[in-house]
This record gives C-alpha cells, sequence and structure tokens, in this order.
C-alpha cells in the first residue's frame, strides 16, 4: 500500500479556470442561437459546435500530455474531491444515462426507473465498501489489488479479462452513441461518425492518459449537463408557464395519461391495431414454414417483374419490384430472423399505444386480474427487482469507475468525491423522468394526429440517420399520423426533444453537443482501463517486470489506438441499442468482480483459489445466459435453439444469477483450500486501519 504524496490543493484555481469555461460556453451557445435568427445554415451551426466543443478537449488533451507513469495512469493522486467528483459524474453519464435514460422512461414509462434506482444505489456501495479501500490500497489498476489480496498471477489475469469483457462492451456502447450523434449533426452515414467521433475519443487518452481525461471530463460535465438542462427547462417553460420541470412531473403526468386513455379509445388507433394484427397473422403463418414461405414469395414477385417487363410497364414500377426481389432474405436462416423480427414489431403494434405501456402503471399486467393478467404483473416486477439488483451490484463494480479513487490524495477525498459525484449526477437524474414525460406530452398531442404532408423535417433527417430509431409509416392510409405509425428507438428521445418540442435548432445540436460529450467522456475512461489491464497487468507486472517507464507508457498508447479502432470496428456493426449494452457491461462487470473485491476487503479467509473459480464462474453463467437468450448474440453465435430464461429473467439481467453463482463458487473454494497466509491476512486488516487523513 502506497503512501499519500504531498499536494497542494488546487481547488480554488480551477474553479475559476472552470467557471471561466462555464461562461464562454453559455456565451457560445447564444451568440450561435443570434446566427441561427440571421439565416446561418443549420450545418454551419452544428459543424461548428461539433468542432468547437472537439476543440475544447483537444486543447486540454494536448496540454495535459505526459509519459510519467503516475501522471498518465492516476493523474498524479492529485485530484481535488470537487473535480474528482466532476470527473466522476462524467465518467458515469455515459452515452447510456444521457441518451438512453430519459428515452428508456419514455419507452418503459415506470419500468425505467429500475435504471435510476440501480445506478443510484451502486454509488452507495461504493461509498460504503470500495471507494475508501481502493484509495487506502493506492497502485493503479483493479488487477492490482486483486493481485496483491490474493496473490499468484492468477487473480491478475482472471481480473483482467473480466475488465477487458465489460470495459469493451461499454465502450462500444459509447462509440454507438458517438456515431448516432456525430451522423445527425454532420450529416454523414453513421459508420463514418464513428470513426470520424473517434478522433475525439484519442486525442485526450492517448496523450495524457488519466491526468487528459480527468481535466477533460470536468469540462464535458459542464457541456453535457447544460445542454441536458436546457431542453427540459424550455420544455416545462413551454408546458406549464415554470421553469421548475421537476415539480411540474406531476400535472403533465397527469395530461399524459389522459391523453393515453383518449388514444386507447380512438377509432383510427383502434384500424391501425388490426392491420398489425393481420400483418402478425401473415408472419406468424411464413414462419410455420420458411423454406417454403420464401420460395412462394421470390416466385410471385420473380413472375411479376416478367409479367411487367412484357407489358412495358413504367420503368419505377418494375424498379420498385426489383428492390422488392432484393430485400428479401437469402436464405430459410435469414428469412426466419428477419420475419420473426418483424412478427415481433406487428405484435407490438397491434397492441394499444404502439406497444407502449401506460407510462404512470408500475408494472405490466394486473396482480388482481385474469391468471394471464397475474402472470404477467409477477413477470414484470420480478424483472424490474432483477435489474436494479444487477445494476446496484454492477455500478459498485466497474473498473473504470473505481480507479478514479487512486487519482485523489487521501482516503478523506476519495470519499468527500463520492459524495460530490452523487451530487453532480443526481442534477440529470432528477431531470430525466421530467423529460421522458415532457416529451411523451410533445409527441402524444403535437405530432400524433398530424398529416403526413405536414411533418417536421426533423422526422425525415432522423429516419435517414437509422430508420429503427425513427420511422413513420401510413399502415390504415388516411393521410394522418396515428400512434401506431410511429416506431421510435429510445435512444432518440433526448437527442430529438428539442427538435420534437419545435425548439431553435441550435438547442437540438447543443443537446447532441451533450451526448456527445458524455460519450466521449465514458469512452476515455473506458480505453484507458483497458489498456492500463493490458499494458500495466500483463506486460510491465507479468510478462516484462524491468520494462522502461518510457516504453511501458508507449505501449500503452499502441494498445489504446488498437483497441479503439477495433471498437469503432464492433460498433459500425450497430450491435444493439445503447442501453442493453451497457447492461451487459454491468452484468459481467458485477458477476466477475462484486465478490472478489467486496470478499477481499472484508473476509480475510477468502484465497486466490476461490477468486480465480469465483471470477470464472460468475462470468461463465453471465456470458453463457447472455449467448442463449440475447437475439443478437445468439444470431452472431448461430445459435438457433429456443431461449431458456431462468424464472423468465431477461437477458439484460443475467448478472442476477451470475453473481451469486461467483460469490458463492468463491466462498466454498476458499473454505476448502488452503487458507491465505498470516502475512496477507495481517495485509486485508491493515486495509481497515483509518489513515492520518481521516483521524483529522
Amino acid at each position: 500500500m502506497s503512501a499519500s504524496p504531498p499536494h497542494t490543493d488546487l481547488t480554488r484555481p480551477l474553479l475559476a479556470l472552470y467557471a471561466r469555461f462555464a461562461l464562454a460556453f453559455v456565451l457560445f451557445i447564444v451568440l450561435l442561437g443570434a446566427l441561427e435568427q440571421l439565416g446561418w445554415p443549420r450545418t454551419w451551426i452544428g459543424m461548428l459546435l461539433l468542432l468547437a466543443t472537439l476543440a475544447v478537449y483537444a486543447t486540454i488533451g494536448v496540454w495535459a500530455r505526459t509519459v510519467d507513469p503516475v501522471e498518465y495512469y492516476v493523474a498524479g493522486r492529485r485530484v481535488p474531491a470537487l473535480f474528482n467528483g466532476m470527473a466522476l459524474a462524467a465518467d458515469w453519464l455515459s452515452a447510456a444515462s444521457f441518451i438512453g435514460l430519459a428515452g428508456t422512461l419514455f419507452m418503459q414509462g415506470y419500468g425505467g426507473l429500475a435504471f435510476v434506482l440501480g445506478w443510484s444505489g451502486g454509488f452507495v456501495l461504493v461509498a460504503l465498501l470500495l471507494a475508501p479501500y481502493l484509495r487506502r490500497f493506492g497502485q493503479f489498476t483493479i488487477p492490482d489489488f486483486l493481485a496483491e489480496r490474493y496473490g499468484g498471477v492468477w487473480p491478475r489475469l482472471i481480473g483482467v479479462v473480466a475488465v477487458l469483457l465489460c470495459s469493451f462492451v461499454y465502450v462500444v456502447a459509447q462509440i454507438v452513441g458517438v456515431g448516432l450523434i456525430t451522423s445527425r449533426l454532420t450529416g454523414l452515414a453513421f459508420e463514418v461518425g464513428v470513426f470520424l467521433g473517434l478522433g475525439g475519443i484519442l486525442v485526450c487518452s492517448f496523450l495524457g492518459g488519466m491526468r487528459a481525461i480527468t481535466w477533460t471530463q470536468v469540462a464535458q460535465y459542464i457541456v453535457l449537463i447544460v445542454a441536458f438542462v436546457t431542453p427540459v427547462l424550455w420544455l416545462s417553460l413551454k408546458q406549464t408557464g415554470s421553469w421548475l420541470a421537476p415539480l411540474a412531473y406531476g400535472t403533465q403526468l397527469q395530461l399524459v395519461t389522459a391523453r393515453e386513455q383518449a388514444l386507447r379509445d380512438a377509432p383510427e388507433e383502434r384500424h391501425v391495431q388490426r392491420i398489425w394484427a393481420q400483418q402478425a397473422q401473415v408472419l406468424e403463418q411464413r414462419l410455420r414454414d420458411p423454406a417454403a414461405a420464401l420460395q412462394r414469395e421470390r416466385a410471385q414477385l420473380e413472375g411479376h417483374w416478367q409479367a411487367l417487363q412484357q407489358m412495358g410497364a413504367d420503368p419505377a414500377e418494375i424498379a420498385a419490384v426489383e428492390r422488392a426481389l432484393a430485400r428479401l432474405p437469402r436464405d430459410e436462416a435469414s428469412a426466419r430472423q428477419l420475419w420473426s423480427q418483424q412478427w415481433a414489431q406487428a405484435q407490438a403494434r397491434a397492441q394499444p399505444l404502439g406497444g407502449l405501456p401506460p407510462h404512470a402503471q408500475p408494472f405490466a399486467g394486473d396482480p388482481d386480474g385474469s391468471p394471464q393478467e397475474r402472470a404477467a404483473f409477477e413477470h414484470s416486477r420480478r424483472n424490474f427487482l432483477a435489474l436494479v439488483l444487477c445494476l446496484v451490484l454492477g455500478t459498485a463494480s466497474l473498473p473504470h469507475l473505481l480507479m478514479r479513487f487512486y487519482t485523489v490524495p487521501s482516503v478523506a477525498q476519495a470519499r468527500t468525491s463520492v459524495a460530490w459525484g452523487i451530487v453532480f449526477i443526481a442534477i440529470l437524474y432528477w431531470t430525466a423522468p421530467a423529460l421522458a414525460v415532457l416529451v411523451k406530452y410533445e409527441v402524444f398531442t403535437q405530432l400524433v394526429g398530424t398529416r403526413f404532408e405536414a411533418l417536421p423535417s426533423w422526422v425525415a433527417a432522423w429516419s435517414q440517420v437509422d430508420p429503427s430509431l425513427l420511422s413513420v409509416h401510413d399502415v390504415n392510409r388516411d393521410g394522418v399520423l396515428q400512434l401506431g405509425e410511429i416506431t421510435l428507438g429510445g435512444d432518440i428521445i433526448v437527442l430529438a426533444a428539442a427538435e420534437i418540442a419545435g425548439l431553435p435548432y441550435v438547442v437540438a445540436a447543443l443537446v447532441a453537443a451533450g451526448g456527445l460529450a458524455a460519450a466521449l467522456s465514458t469512452a476515455d475512461g473506458l480505453l484507458l482501463t483497458i489498456t492500463s489491464a493490458l499494458s500495466h497487468d500483463v506486460y510491465y507486472k507479468t510478462l516484462a517486470p524491468a520494462a522502461v517507464t518510457a516504453r511501458r507508457v508507449a505501449l500503452s498508447k499502441v494498445v489504446l489506438l488498437l483497441v479503439a479502432l477495433l471498437a469503432a470496428y464492433v460498433a459500425a456493426q450497430k450491435p444493439a441499442d445503447i442501453l442493453l449494452l451497457v447492461a451487459a457491461a454491468f452484468s459481467i462487470a458485477a458477476a466477475a468482480l462484486f465478490a472478489a473485491l467486496v470478499l477481499g476487503i472484508f473476509w480475510s479467509r477468502a484465497n486466490g483459489a476461490g477468486a480465480v473459480a469465483g471470477m470464472l464462474v460468475g462470468m461463465g453463467v453471465t456470458l453463457g445466459y447472455l449467448a442463449w437468450n440475447q437475439p443478437w448474440l445468439r444470431g452472431v453465435l448461430g445459435i438457433t435453439g429456443e431461449p431458456r430464461l431462468w424464472w423468465g429473467i431477461d437477458p439484460i439481467a443475467a448478472g442476477v444469477f451470475g453473481v451469486p453463482a461467483g460469490a458463492l463458487t468463491l466462498v466454498v473454494v476458499s473454505l476448502l483450500t488452503r487458507p491465505p497466509s498470516p502475512q496477507r491476512r495481517a495485509w486485508v486488516r491493515k486495509l481497515h486501519v483509518p489513515g492520518p487523513d481521516e483521524l483529522q
């Protein structure tokens, strides 16, 4: 365990510096708003805001460049608690929180609160069980702690595998968010936006490691919180006449509930539901024999094409048939996958409110209703509680968050930085539920019922970015948009909130810049965690202990570049929505690391054999459950059997099985094998001895 170095309190000069930055940023937004009123093109405004924020992050990255390993890995251990809390918040408020949280609350209503409860509760565990002890230990990484606590090379290497898995999945989610935002601001293809945004990620983490990342994340927090709060306050003022959006939440929720009932009773909506139900029946018939159905579809289209050719029909009509032929699945497996997805979508659209649950209803079904409704209620409640537990334990196990507590000067400041982090995070978590309700009110009252020819331009713009995020189809051909004719993805709710509300484009660009800041800040921390595990734990601590400092840092930068490119390539494939990827990362982190860390701190009988076995079993159970039940992974791995859910728990909460399996394995194996040496038990007891800074 390393001693805390002497340090100078940097809080006051840093406060002055970042206050000036915040003021300059707000003035810059006001200037862009004025330029929009003067007729500046929207593309120019979006590009200028994107490039200006990236330039600020790049400037900080260049200024904070370093080759000193203590500066590179832990920012010299001299980050004040206030700013470590702000950096912690930026590290935490990822694309999932910024983009996905309000979107999930929009799509799931009450069910989305599982993320708020889980993520918030996890920080309580961090403050009580982990942060002070990790700072008291010192060193650089989580595998460092596992190796020192349990002894031997295997706890370190298994810890590295766990860190790589959860962090890589998490960083892919951030880069997906970067691609969405960059493509919307620049008009480029999603795949191009991914690699363009990658430059913003690399410039900080590549040059200065944790030192550059920390000071960049403080600036990114300012950008993202201004960007998130602005449309919420504006929407609240527009709808209720008050700036205090969270206080208006109850009133607007009542209006949304009333509007939901009106839409459920509307004849036009019921007509759309019947059409979707008929499409679901057709798709269900195809799925009974996909090979024969595919052959019939192809034969009908080819016959139609030949007839049009012989008749000398309009070339546009012939081209439409050719496009339909090109869109047909290639083989039976592709047909089954495509038609299964379309069937699930049609089934959802055949439900009232386009498949959205009533916003204020706690769980699906009815505890006092029919057997089917009671079963639906129990299934919904069970998944809600499982997800909350999984997110609580996952939050307390994320390596890139836990590494932040190595950067403060003392154990006392580690605790204080957790408190500050919770304050800064709560600002967004307090307003996200209000934003979801305010946007839903706008969609229900302003968008639904609009004629297709009068739809705002942002509908077509977002449809071009990704039709799964937003698309509209005149299903009943009445020329009027119904709720059941809108396909909305949760990832678009925040990014399009300003446009949905009819606010100036500069606000929409500001929100996109905030989402980019959230994704970049988390991606930087994750990439540093990955490269630290590879260069520090694998190369330096395991393979080449005599490696010189310059080589270690240089290798870390090379590895960072390679990992970033690989993550960008995976993100360009659009593997899954952001929130699903993040939940998978939480499950892996919780199952692999939580028991090994907490029992390693509080149970001196835990040994290396138990830790290795527990981490392997926890990861194995979680990854197996995800692979067998998560649709995208099933497709990638070629798994064709039926999904096997345990007690109906969805794969998003897979860690709820991995955590107890891993913890039980760790305890049993530790009790059945040789206990740790007296020296190692004494080392564990030292973790609980307060330092001088804690006794003052």
